[in-house]
């Protein structure tokens, strides 16, 4: 089992959130954005369709695995009443809350820029994901913690043995390859709502803690094979992109998608397991940024689509926008205001103990900016 912590696990989940702020960016300038429920710019980027493509297969699922390596270091402290009541408060509580109070800005904001009746709409929306994980961690709990309890034992060896081999993790794609094959889904980058993505969220869920839990092996093959992986998943994408017009077979995208997802898993713990200043902040910020992000973003499109301006600085505007608006309600609001800390996703804390963290958190951006004027690095080995 693996004692300390994973700083390149919550640096891996940061980063998996910002490459969803910006992928939901990239649809309004897509064509079909209006049919997902999306604001449309009259003047379309196509070429943004290209990196939309590659990251399509592995963005969701990689936040699926980090969900149950996050489990897993959950259960090491807590027995199985313990780690229920603390998902419900922590995945539970700000899902039903989003869905009935943040999902509707935004559905609000489509219906104005439309010209819709305007109607109130408690919808999942984005929040899908938080409903999935919630239920996993209901459905596989009993196993995981028959897993704790036989630590050790002939199965955990067996597992570190076959992660061990460079092609051990690879084999896990067996069970994407059978899911893909057995619902055949229509598109398989739709994971919203879909029996597939439940499935091969569960899937990505259970591997994810698996990962974690056979110890120091796995994360030793995926760093000395992580070139290995990224060739693969390039070959496979460039197969994909350039021979099939990006209608590849759902099982060859289920293989890629895990090759993307070992690359990155090695290349993260390459590079990413240190502490900083910045992961401190962002990590506590990523999950309010994920539930409000949607409704600032449209707003934000609301805005901007309607101005003379290049379709290019639109985007960008757009993305700075966003991430201003993220910003300053997560900054000011959401971790000020005691009570709405753990509506969205923070934990739970008394007032005093919840002052005395905005205290520090403050000294953590204070030295975040420090840094920056000084053009330097931080303690992670990242740009602030």
């Amino acid at each position: 089992m693996m004692p300390e912590r994973r700083y390149d696990i919550d640096w891996l989940r940061v980063i998996a959130i910002g490459l969803l702020l910006i992928y939901h960016i990239a649809i309004v300038f897509q064509p079909w954005a209006m049919f997902i429920g999306f604001v449309k710019s009259d003047e379309l980027m196509p070429d943004l369709w290209t990196p939309m493509t590659m990251l399509n297969v592995w963005r969701i699922p990689l936040l699926f695995f980090v969900s149950g390596m996050g489990v897993y270091f959950a259960t090491r402290k807590r027995n199985w009443r313990a780690l229920l009541l603390e998902r419900a408060k922590r995945i539970l509580v700000p899902f039903l809350f989003g869905m009935v109070a943040i999902s509707p800005l935004h559905i609000f904001l489509f219906q104005r820029y439309y010209h819709m009746p305007l109607q109130y709409m408690a919808h999942p929306s984005h929040l899908w994901f938080l409903g999935n994980i919630f239920v996993y961690v209901l459905l596989l709990s009993p196993l995981f913690f028959y897993l704790k309890k036989e630590a050790g034992g002939r199965f955990m060896k067996s597992l570190s043995a076959v992660l061990g081999n460079p092609f051990g993790p690879l084999l896990i794609t067996v069970f994407f390859v059978l899911e893909a094959l057995l619902l055949k889904p229509a598109i398989f980058e739709m994971y919203v709502q879909t029996w597939h993505g439940f499935f091969l969220g569960l899937l990505a869920f259970f591997f994810g803690f698996l990962f974690v839990y056979s110890g120091k092996p796995f994360w030793q093959t995926v760093l000395k094979w992580r070139w290995l992986y990224l060739a693969l998943a390039v070959s496979l994408y460039a197969i994909r992109f350039l021979v099939l017009n990006l209608n590849a077979p759902g099982y060859l995208m289920a293989v890629e998608s895990n090759c993307w997802i070992l690359a990155v898993f090695g290349f993260g713990y390459k590079h990413l397991n240190k502490p900083g200043a910045a992961l401190s902040y962002l990590s506590q910020a990523a999950y309010p940024v994920y539930i409000i992000h949607m409704f600032v973003l449209y707003a934000g499109a609301t805005l901007i689509l309607p101005l003379e301006l290049p379709v290019v600085l639109k985007f960008v505007t757009i993305v700075a926008f966003t991430a201003a608006g993220c910003y300053l309600l997560y900054e000011f609001v959401i971790r000020r205001v005691s009570f709405l800390g753990p509506l969205f996703g923070l934990k739970w804390t008394y007032k005093k103990k919840a002052k005395a963290k905005v205290a520090a958190e403050d000294m953590v951006l204070k030295s975040l900016c420090d840094d920056s004027q000084k053009g330097g690095l931080n303690s992670a080995g990242m740009h602030p």
